[in-house]
């Protein structure tokens, strides 16, 4: 895969060790010189759509807003927008063109909701779990708590909101978990959770009676894991032959491991959705055979 093509299976944001990891050195400094990617601070990069929403911003006398400011922030979303979004006040009357390849949002907002040229990171995150659909705000809040934000103020954000969009914004602050590694294995926890009976944790240890590895996502009850299966699964014969020697060892342990693609979980959810449904069914059928009729 391309640098360009691992930044978007990441959400668009990612260390530089992590894009060394999936393609080389040499890449990711070719892709840097060219612009296919822009660094964000030390360490950190980013796709240009960074860069565009800032300047579309500047341009438009507005803030960089919703997914946008989640990248601007550090913060991995499902999909990048294709184009910026940017929020101007309510009043503001562009002229004809002038906001062309922009999503904008015409909304008043307070002196604590900026911070410099984007709306601030509560901000930000309120408008994601407001607006966006349940598994791509899930993957915002993930990145956040991962990037060092406070649960306590995220689980604040969701029991103070109030109008339109405000249940899903605490069900999002309540299921954030900083654990997750990427917005791939969020999105892939956020169909989880919508079938019952199941109730997957990111990044459980697994120990039978030892060490035996630490899925994407686990339910114990159930014995149930679920890999996110990206890039980094091809990784050449070595990483294939320590794969599988480590499924088979979840197999002979007892558990169930279902595997998933980054195209399925992010295009075909309601696939995955029914492949999760049909497997939870038949471990809660071995498993506890009266669980059904009880």
């Amino acid at each position: 895969m391309s640098v360009v093509e691992v930044l978007v299976e990441l959400g668009g944001v990612a260390t530089r060790g992590s894009l060394i990891a999936a393609t080389s050195r040499g890449e990711v400094d070719r892709a840097l010189a060219a612009g296919g990617v822009v660094r964000l601070g030390r360490g950190r990069y980013a796709l240009p759509a960074v860069e565009e929403a800032v300047a579309a911003a500047h341009r438009l006398t507005g803030v960089v807003s919703r997914l946008s400011a989640a990248q601007h922030w550090g913060w991995a979303v499902q999909t990048v927008p294709e184009r910026p979004h940017v929020t101007v006040r309510s009043s503001r009357r562009l002229r004809p063109g002038q906001g062309d390849g922009v999503v904008l949002h015409y909304v008043d907002l307070g002196p604590d909701d900026v911070d410099g040229i984007a709306t601030s990171k509560d901000r930000t995150l309120l408008d994601c779990l407001r607006t966006e659909p349940f598994d791509s705000a899930l993957a915002v809040a993930d990145s956040a708590l991962r990037a060092g934000f406070p649960p306590a103020r995220l689980r604040a954000i969701g029991r103070d909101a109030r109008g339109p969009g405000a249940p899903q914004v605490l069900a999002v602050a309540r299921a954030a978990d900083g654990r997750a590694a990427n917005p791939f294995e969020s999105v892939l926890r956020g169909i989880a959770s919508r079938v019952p009976g199941l109730a997957v944790q990111p990044q459980i240890s697994i120990r039978d009676p030892d060490f035996l590895g630490r899925p994407d996502l686990v339910d114990e009850r159930l014995r149930v894991i679920m890999e996110a299966d990206s890039f980094e699964w091809h990784g050449g014969r070595d990483a294939l032959a320590r794969d599988a020697r480590r499924y088979n060892a979840f197999v002979v342990a007892g558990w169930l491991v279902l595997r998933f693609s980054w195209d399925d979980v992010m295009f075909h959810p309601l696939e995955v959705q029914t492949v999760i449904e049909a497997a939870v069914a038949g471990r809660v059928e071995v498993l506890c055979p009266g669980c059904r009729a009880a």
